[in-house]
């Protein structure tokens, strides 16, 4: 529709070409990150302000000082970047100057809401195998084994599609996996259950990224069959005769239709003109083990059975790739293109550091041997050189180690950023990332770097930078377009792919990330790129790089599998961290909601005393105030609670756990001491939750808890997030979590009184007031308390009322 309506009005008018231009971020920017947009002339003129408007009303809102003239980019002349972070009122506006006016775009802690399930449609739809989108199967007969000791038929039949054309790797199937599995891990909160397992309409209780990810280890289950047995790719360049759809399965080697697997020999191979340069086995061993890794910890209490064999598959992978150390490329045919890997000490960092313990010095020598990934800083380099673009293994390793060796491996991430950033400062996109084939996979990933630095370190330095590569894959870039197609779905977002899926049948490719621009002297070397139609970008091509919206360019406008899934954690990182700006997050357990939000949660917990529950119901029910309530097992079961508790549910107030026998979780001096294990930790929530499902309380909608004691640590958080909970705890300094005292306690015990005037005093001297906080009542006490505070709350939800703050249950504001 972008061509037509171009091709269109080229008939009848002469376009004028815009002098000057605002380039957005099109998803939005969060309320409380780094917001920028860049203003670009393709004349001398500099910009000193400019102002943000309101779209619904009109009306300027912020007025800004444009930042120093940073030169001509690309197709422009001079550029300028356009800072509004200082503002951060939610709502849709758009940037103007004298002479031009961005689109309209969201400031919204939401507005990466969903982004990364969207492109998780991507990845179905690259689904070799059943695939859910055609609802149909292709590639069922592969393969037959070349190069190895395996002559009869090995059945490998799964996994993704690498990109438009159908062959399949380890190399980018192990990244896309390692990086979905650790999406869930670090961002459970993000992720939907909507389908089953094989893609196909219908939630199944497990995340639909984990059943993604899952996909992926099955097959390299598959690529991997036996510990002296490992497979690198399926498929070569004989596959690139013609666009088809997957299911369109062709006799283009020989064997019917089976398809070559390549072994890992350790050797160089290419069985038509061109050869590779395999040196050993260890990248792609070491990619085998850190996804088999990952898979046995995040699914021990979803699989026991099959996280068995994947911590077994894991291990052997390793010693597989010690075995044979070098790096193991994919094999080329007829044409000299393949991805020329020439590192691996990166793949067996990551695969040691997922092992953890006995490995991790092993981790560490590793890491000693490329502390800085090479591309870094660098102009250019051969495709996929340094892959998988960032080291992984410096990440993973720093979490489990403390002291100099921690502070080493955020050292070596910093040092690689700083070699982009000495490219990046020079030019208002803070663009250092070489415009190679692929570059945007190459972004989002630098984009992690920078995020996990500033995770690890709490240095800011970089944040900018950091933002400039997303928003520069969703339009801050000298194109105008996003580079995900159908994101975001009003955007400028690419509508005729290199793909078989849009040319032939003019499906959607929802979610995919295509490669982006390269080097123009790149694109005019290619081999058999023809553009289809008028270049609809061709203001913007310049002799630095070129980026086209056509079907018939494979280098910057074909959608790769393993970019979208990089992709799919960095927008789950966005989303995370978008709606967390605001939250108070101690130990991974959430103590205040969003604080730029006069919003305020009432919890209640209770164990063994409960005789408040029908006075506190009574009074919701009269304010209109829905509350959340956290009990333990031991509370659920008494019989003399289960009216009063079904009451609660049927009236629409949250019902979580407390743990099912009020244990305390770790030591109160050193809170880093466990005093449970994992598997007791899972058994009591379960056991918890049963006695919940007992009353009749459907528990598939409970996503937090508070703790037992209100006492826990970062291992409990990471616990609780694997079975899909959130911690969330009361906000320190209010006071309400007292009320359980009683006057033999001496000193410690306060009175309601005390107590609200505490609240009243949070309210009137701490920054953001109560925004966001959590208040935190028992819905009984011991018997020798007799000031008990839940009569006190209907005085306290109209002085809360009174002072402008809405009540939601806690389930509705968390991360």
């Amino acid at each position: 529709m972008k061509k037509l309506l171009l091709l269109v009005l080229s008939a009848f008018i002469s376009l004028p070409v815009l002098a000057d231009l605002i380039r957005i971020n099109q998803l939005g920017y969060a309320p409380l990150g780094s917001k920028v947009a860049v203003w670009c002339s393709k004349e001398q003129d500099t910009l000193k302000y400019f102002e943000l408007v309101n779209a619904a009303t009109g009306k300027v809102v912020y007025k800004g000082k444009a930042g120093r003239a940073a030169g001509a980019y690309g197709p422009f002349s001079q550029t300028a970047r356009l800072d509004f972070s200082s503002f951060t009122s939610p709502g849709q506006y758009y940037l103007q100057t004298a002479k031009a006016t961005s689109p309209a775009f969201l400031i919204s802690d939401t507005a990466y809401k969903g982004a990364a399930d969207f492109c998780l449609r991507y990845m179905r739809q690259q689904r070799s195998g059943f695939n859910p989108f055609l609802k149909d199967s292709c590639h069922t007969h592969d393969g037959f084994p070349v190069y190895g000791p395996d002559t009869a038929f090995i059945p490998v039949s799964g996994g993704w599609h690498d990109a438009s054309d159908y062959l399949q790797y380890v190399t980018t199937s192990a990244n896309a996996t390692w990086h979905l599995l650790a999406a869930w891990r670090d961002f459970p909160g993000v992720f939907s259950d909507s389908l089953q397992a094989n893609g196909l309409p219908g939630g199944n209780g497990i995340a639909d990224v984990l059943d993604e990810a899952k996909w992926g280890l099955d097959w390299l289950i598959k690529m991997n069959p036996r510990d002296d047995r490992m497979y690198n790719q399926i498929g070569d360049d004989r596959d690139h005769q013609g666009m088809r759809i997957p299911k369109q399965d062709t006799n283009f080697y020989g064997r019917g239709l089976e398809r070559p697997v390549y072994f890992c020999t350790g050797e160089p191979q290419g069985l038509l003109k061109y050869k590779n340069r395999t040196t050993g086995t260890a990248s792609t061993a070491g990619k085998f083990s850190s996804c088999f890794a990952l898979g046995q910890q995040l699914f021990t209490n979803i699989h026991a059975g099959y996280a068995d064999t994947l911590g077994h598959k894991a291990r052997a992978a390793y010693a597989f790739g010690m075995a044979k150390p070098g790096v193991c490329q994919t094999a080329p045919g007829r044409s000299p293109y393949f991805y020329e890997e020439d590192n691996w000490t990166d793949d067996m960092e990551l695969a040691a550091a997922s092992l953890g313990k006995a490995y991790l010095p092993h981790a560490l020598d590793f890491a000693r041997q490329e502390p800085v990934t090479p591309w870094l800083g660098k102009d250019t380099a051969r495709h996929y050189q340094w892959y998988p673009f960032i080291n992984q293994g410096h990440a993973e390793l720093a979490r489990q180690i403390k002291g100099p060796q921690k502070d080493t491996l955020i050292r070596y991430y910093r040092e690689g950023i700083e070699r982009v950033w000495q490219k990046a400062s020079k030019n208002a996109f803070y663009r250092g990332i070489p415009f190679i084939w692929c570059s945007n996979n190459l972004t989002v990933a630098f984009a992690i770097q920078c995020y996990w630095y500033r995770e690890l370190s709490g240095d800011n330095t970089y944040l900018q930078l950091e933002q400039a590569c997303f928003d520069w894959i969703f339009g801050c870039n000298p194109w105008g377009t996003a580079m995900v197609y159908g994101l975001p779905a009003h955007g400028d977002t690419p509508t005729d792919p290199h793909s078989s899926f849009t040319h032939l049948k003019q499906y959607p490719i929802d979610g995919g990330l295509v490669d982006g621009p390269v080097y123009t002297n790149i694109f005019k070397n290619l081999i058999g790129i023809q553009l289809q139609d008028a270049d609809e970008y061709a203001e913007f091509q310049s002799d630095l790089a070129v980026y086209h919206d056509d079907y018939g360019d494979y280098s910057t406008n074909e959608p790769t599998m393993d970019g979208t899934a990089v992709l799919i954690y960095l927008l789950a990182a966005q989303e995370h961290a978008a709606r967390e700006k605001g939250y108070t997050v101690t130990q991974g357990g959430i103590t205040r909601m969003d604080s730029t939000h006069k919003e305020i949660a009432l919890v209640f917990t209770a164990d063994e005393f409960g005789e408040g529950l029908s006075a506190i119901t009574q009074t919701l029910q009269q304010e209109k105030v829905k509350g959340s309530f956290f009990f333990t097992g031991n509370f659920y079961r008494q019989s003399k609670f289960k009216t009063g508790i079904q009451r609660l549910y049927r009236e629409g107030h949250y019902l979580g756990p407390h743990s099912d026998k009020h244990l305390l979780y770790c030591d109160w001096q050193k809170r880093d001491s466990l005093l449970i294990t994992q598997q007791q930790f899972t058994e009591d929530i379960h056991n918890n939750l049963v006695a919940m499902r007992q009353l009749g309380i459907d528990t598939d909608k409970v996503n937090c808890f508070i703790p037992p004691y209100e006492w826990w640590n970062d291992s409990i958080a990471k616990w609780s997030a694997n079975l899909g909970l959130q911690i969330v705890c009361f906000t320190p300094g209010t006071g309400s979590n007292a009320d359980y005292t009683y006057p033999e306690m001496g000193k410690t015990y306060k009175s309601s009184e005390t107590i609200i005037q505490s609240v009243k005093t949070f309210e009137q001297q701490r920054t953001g007031k109560l925004n966001g906080v959590i208040l935190l009542i028992h819905a009984g006490t011991d018997p020798r308390r007799r000031d008990k505070l839940y009569l006190h709350l209907q005085q306290l939800i109209k002085y809360l009322k009174q002072k402008g703050y809405r009540f939601k249950r806690v389930d509705d504001c968390t991360i």
